[in-house]
């Protein structure tokens, strides 16, 4: 009873109770872990207690989503239990990515002060790689982005936390905790700092296949670090620019143009990360919409055309359908879902424009049982139920949709 499970449907509501994990799939799961860990050493050891510390994490999540304070508390309790005991081990003492793992299930949590020294202590174990240290640059990056996320408002934002955190880690010397002010000669040497270190990487060659992985991830870190910084300590379009230069330039490095010209531009894994800078780029835009005014354009065309390249990103599409619900026009999304459908394979698109018309009938029911009472039930609101049911019959005819267990539970769900 535990198996069917552990694919669990958290699309779909049962009562008024979200499926979570069961109890035995859950047991199944964490016996599988325990017995692989007696198996495994080193390198393999490590990143299998980073699998177990995310896959516990993603439960605290989940708890958050739905709201649960008592299971949060319980499930919190686990999981940091399983935390500490995965640091105790010598060889993950120095694990900077376990740290960062720990310190982002104590800010999940609510435990922010915990969570900062928890960073502080980390940062200043390793502290003096700088910008060279891909594990210190990924390791700040989450520590600016949470604290980012505080801010109320981007006033004064240059003497934040956040800021102190990424001029820190541009200076390459040993990391010290917040004092409350950021020296402005050090924001300007930072800024130097980063912008000499991007231009490396973008114009470096990798010698080997696993180079070029590791090139990629630190470039996103880098271009993270660096647009975060520049809109700390200067404002929304300058970290915008520095995203659109480097898509640029990671578009122009695709293989087919390295063969052509003899060369290089170092990122092969260049899908990979065009992708996580595009999603940075498209996260920032949509927290800054939220803590100040800003136009919906910019943020819509970038996720169209983000949406275009990775038509199955999920990141991607949940907040396009987010923004879509601001606007009283259903026809331009339409028009959209429809291209993308037509030009991949991906079941995604599907899933995600069945999911927007779902949403917009739910709000057109909502509307019109407002204030009468019961009557809604006679007036139902045909013409969407007709459109979401041709989405699904379309969806269902599609090569990968006819085989998407999800998709056909989704369809007899909305049916019943």
């Amino acid at each position: 009873s535990g198996f069917n499970s552990i694919g669990h449907m958290d699309t779909m509501l049962r009562e008024r109770h979200h499926i979570g994990h069961y109890k035995e799939g859950e047991e199944f799961i964490q016996n599988v872990f325990h017995v692989l860990f007696l198996l495994f050493s080193g390198k393999e050891k490590s990143n299998l207690s980073i699998c177990w510390l995310q896959y516990e994490i993603s439960k605290v999540v989940q708890c958050l989503q739905a709201k649960n304070k008592r299971k949060l508390k319980a499930q919190g309790r686990k999981s940091k239990k399983l935390a500490k005991n995965l640091l105790k081990a010598p060889e993950n003492r120095n694990d900077l990515s376990l740290w960062k793992l720990y310190a982002y299930l104590e800010w999940l949590l609510g435990n922010i002060d915990d969570a900062r020294k928890v960073f502080d202590t980390a940062l200043c174990t390793v502290g003096t790689g700088g910008l060279k240290s891909p594990q210190l640059c990924s390791l700040s990056l989450l520590y600016a982005q949470l604290e980012v996320e505080l801010l109320e408002s981007i006033e004064g934002a240059v003497m934040s936390r956040a800021a102190h955190i990424l001029t820190r880690l541009a200076e390459s010397g040993p990391y010290v905790p917040y004092s409350g002010q950021v020296l402005s000669v050090n924001v300007l040497k930072a800024r130097k700092t980063y912008e000499h270190a991007l231009q490396y990487y973008l114009s470096k060659t990798p010698v080997s296949d696993q180079d070029q992985v590791s090139d990629a991830n630190q470039l996103v870190n880098l271009v993270g670090c660096y647009a975060l910084f520049q809109y700390l300590t200067v404002g929304i379009d300058a970290a915008v620019l520095i995203y659109a230069q480097t898509s640029e330039k990671l578009e122009a490095s695709g293989p087919q143009k390295c063969e052509n010209t003899g060369e290089n531009f170092g990122v092969q894994n260049f899908p990979t990360a065009l992708e996580a800078v595009t999603l940075l780029h498209t996260n920032l835009l949509k927290f800054h919409m939220k803590i100040s005014v800003y136009p919906l354009n910019p943020l819509r065309e970038a996720l169209m055309e983000a949406l275009k390249r990775y038509p199955s990103n999920q990141s991607l599409w949940r907040s396009y359908i987010h923004i879509q619900r601001k606007s009283h026009s259903a026809s331009k999304a339409r028009r959209f879902f429809d291209g993308v459908t037509r030009s991949t394979n991906s079941l995604e698109p599907w899933l995600f424009a069945i999911q927007a018309e779902q949403m917009r009938k739910k709000l057109t029911e909502n509307v019109q049982r407002a204030d009468v009472g019961e009557i809604h039930s006679t007036i139902p609101e045909s013409g969407l139920t007709n459109r979401i049911v041709a989405l699904f019959e379309h969806a269902v005819q599609s090569e990968n949709g006819t085989h998407c267990p999800l998709l056909w539970r989704m369809y007899l769900n909305f049916m019943v």
